[in-house]
């Protein structure tokens, strides 16, 4: 009998009918079930409507049998988590990481191999992973594709980047879904690099809004040991699909057992304040894997970098000389080089008399005449300054006013040169005390053949940030595939660009209003980004008469960016001499915190307007920052987040009456009223305007 009753069990758990999970709020509903001929599938709903219908789920694995079909379910198991957990630095003091998960342990009747789905529910939306338990039959193997579809029940408007393994440097589309067509893109708005998916290839993550006034977005997360997810669409069937980034040779992934996919992700609600505060993909991470975190430190800075932008000055010494000639002293200046000692000490000195904590200095090391586009293998060694910047004199120099330097490492793409030199860079900036590196990847990669977006670089970003903890230094990573979270395991990863920075504004078409409105559903759940904001000489002709470019905002939402694009390392990107021009303005950014103990996101809709609170991590003080796209706007503010009978000096810096983006962006007011937490305050946005404001407790 015992024997009967345990096959009768046996059979009941391979023939059971899956389970619905429902999420803590029960707002979301998630449905999986193996169809008749056992493929894997799941569908969505948010307070019973369709958000994703019945969709596939799979592995395509090279040389062996998909992991598409032909499943059955062995055991699930179900449970529900809700614990906090503090990030090292962050929007908010405390995380709360509340879900509800179910895992189907699957096996395939032909092959007898198995695969997990695992599911876990949020509030705020779903995510799910495949799980590759170690196995004799399937030990080590190849990704070749990805079957994981979202096919969507509406033809939603959407904010899409086209698929480009390479870059996400590009300005944000707004269409419907069935318009989505990447040959109407402009390929050559960049750096110039693009390695082209297809027609229909978008990139993750991709923000929606159904006719119904619901709220999408399609993502992933904990992106380790695998390449990035793109998505491929059929436009008028609303179908999209995985399509993972290949090497060289066309393969996706290596992968040895026990191993797992990144999680992928699709969140949901009727208020878009839900998708942008969202903590989702931090969640999905693993926690902190450093021990001591004392060296992680939020920062602010200047920096020998906007000069180069805007033409003022040159990364290289040189000019068009050969850089190999450096070792022998043959090079002769141009007397453009921006990276000297002398200026340096300049940004040393502003940086001292203004409160920042440290200077970033581009263009020191030799390398930059011979470095772009060429694909060569060794460029740059990382440790060897131009003759005219002496490191040892600037690092004295800093370190006697108090100001801490920040690293520059451009690859140029060749990161098989930089993974050779890695510690050797790092150990010049143990010895002369850098906290800190900016890592730049302009370039086709070395080895060739291998995208930004691949496995192999996917791989090394992650590996420099670990290997930088080693050494008790943060990383910001500039042109890298966009981070899913993984500064929650390597809080030292501190930043990253991976996006269309505010730089495209000093010498391209440069970035639409709406841009900076769309970033923060999109690249910035991911985590914090470097957009390098507060730029106040608005028109380049400024710098010179006949350039027609310039910053598509107005001076104020230069400030309100220090709010609405979270990071804990930020840049007060302009030249010194225009803050110099500006006191009033600049002294919010002489203000601003960059890392908080609690966030309020009061208003959002992609692509149109943005408004967040922020109260500063060790201290009372709030700062508020409102923008808008290209479209005037008022709105009327509750200051309820403020602490109950307590007044403030709010200290409001907003656009003129007569400012606007494009004909008077430099144009605005600055006031000082009281207000409590019971006041409403009214904000008045110009075109691609902004509002920033400062809240100081009245002892």
């Amino acid at each position: 009998m015992k024997k009967l009753s345990t096959v009768l069990v046996l059979l009941f758990v391979a023939c059971a009918t899956a389970q619905n999970i429902q999420s803590p709020s029960k707002n979301i509903s998630l449905d999986f079930k193996l169809s008749a001929d056992g493929k894997p599938t799941y569908s969505v709903t948010y307070k019973t409507k369709a958000i994703v219908k019945e969709s596939t789920m799979g592995v395509a694995l090279k040389g062996l049998e998909a992991l598409e079909s032909g499943f059955s379910i062995l055991k699930q198991d179900t449970k529900s988590v809700d614990e906090p957990w503090n990030p090292v630095l962050g929007e908010q003091t405390t995380i709360q990481n509340k879900y509800n998960q179910i895992t189907y342990e699957l096996v395939q009747k032909t092959t007898n191999r198995k695969m997990n789905i695992i599911f876990k529910v949020y509030n705020e939306g779903v995510a799910f992973r495949y799980e590759f338990p170690k196995q004799p039959n399937l030990d080590y193997f190849i990704i070749s594709d990805e079957k994981t579809q979202f096919n969507l029940t509406g033809n939603h408007k959407t904010f899409w980047l086209p698929g480009d393994f390479d870059s996400q440097e590009y300005p944000y589309m707004e269409t419907k879904l069935s318009e989505v067509n990447t040959d109407n893109i402009d390929r050559n708005n960049g750096i110039g690099l693009k390695s082209i998916a297809g027609k229909y290839v978008i990139q993750s993550p991709l923000m929606m809004k159904s006719a119904e006034g619901i709220y999408l977005n399609i993502f992933e997360a904990a992106v380790v040991n695998y390449p990035v997810m793109h998505l491929d669409l059929v436009p008028n069937e609303y179908k999209l699909s995985s399509h993972l980034v290949p090497n060289a040779i066309g393969d996706k992934a290596y992968l040895q057992a026990p191993c797992v996919s990144p999680w992928r992700t699709i969140m949901m609600s009727d208020d878009a304040r839900d998708i942008v505060s969202s903590k989702m993909i931090l969640n999905l991470n693993e926690p902190c894997k450093i021990d001591d975190t004392s060296f992680i430190k939020p920062m602010k800075f200047v920096g020998v970098w906007w000069e180069m932008h805007v033409g003022r000055s040159t990364w290289d010494y040189a000019g068009s000389q050969n850089a190999q000639n450096a070792a022998d002293g043959q090079l002769k200046p141009t007397g453009k080089h921006g990276a000297t000692t002398e200026n340096t000490k300049k940004y040393i000195d502003f940086a001292a008399k203004n409160g920042f904590d440290g200077v970033l200095v581009e263009g020191w090391n030799v390398g930059w005449e011979d470095w772009f586009g060429n694909w060569k293998e060794e460029v740059f060694d990382f440790t060897t300054p131009y003759p005219d910047f002496n490191i040892k004199e600037v690092t004295a120099y800093a370190k006697s006013k108090g100001v801490k330097m920040i690293m520059h490492n451009e690859t140029s793409g060749s990161v098989a040169n930089y993974e050779r030199h890695l510690d050797r860079a790092f150990n010049l900036m143990k010895d002369y005390g850098y906290p800190a590196v900016k890592t730049g990847y302009v370039g086709r990669i070395i080895p060739r053949g291998e995208f930004h977006d691949g496995q192999t670089m996917v791989n090394h970003f992650n590996f420099v940030a670990r290997r930088a903890a080693d050494f008790k230094l943060m990383v910001d990573s500039h042109e890298s595939s966009r981070p899913t979270g993984y500064g929650r395991t390597y809080p030292n990863y501190i930043a990253a660009e991976a996006a269309r920075g505010n730089e495209f504004n000093g010498w391209s078409v440069g970035n639409p209003p709406m841009h900076e409105t769309i970033l923060p559903f999109t690249r910035l759940l991911g985590g914090p980004m470097d957009y390098t904001p507060g730029i106040f000489e608005i028109k380049m002709s400024y710098y010179d008469p006949k350039k027609t470019e310039q910053v598509h905002t107005t001076l104020t939402k230069q400030l309100a960016l220090y709010l609405t694009m979270y990071s804990p390392l930020q840049m007060a990107a302009d030249l010194p001499e225009n803050y110099e021009r500006y006191p009033d303005a600049f002294q919010f950014i002489k203000d601003v915190a960059v890392d908080w103990q609690d966030s309020k996101y009061l208003e959002a809709e992609p692509g149109d307007y943005l408004t967040v609170a922020r109260k500063e991590k060790h201290g009372e003080r709030w700062f508020l920052g409102s923008i808008t796209d290209e479209n005037a706007r008022q709105t009327e503010i509750k200051l309820d987040f403020l602490s109950p009978n307590q007044k403030y000096e709010a200290i409001v810096y907003q656009d003129g009456k007569d400012a606007d983006w494009k004909n008077n962006p430099k144009s605005y007011d600055i006031k000082t009223i009281q207000v409590t937490s019971k006041s409403k305050i009214k904000i008045t946005l110009s075109k691609g305007g902004g509002t920033a404001i400062s809240f100081k407790p009245i002892n």
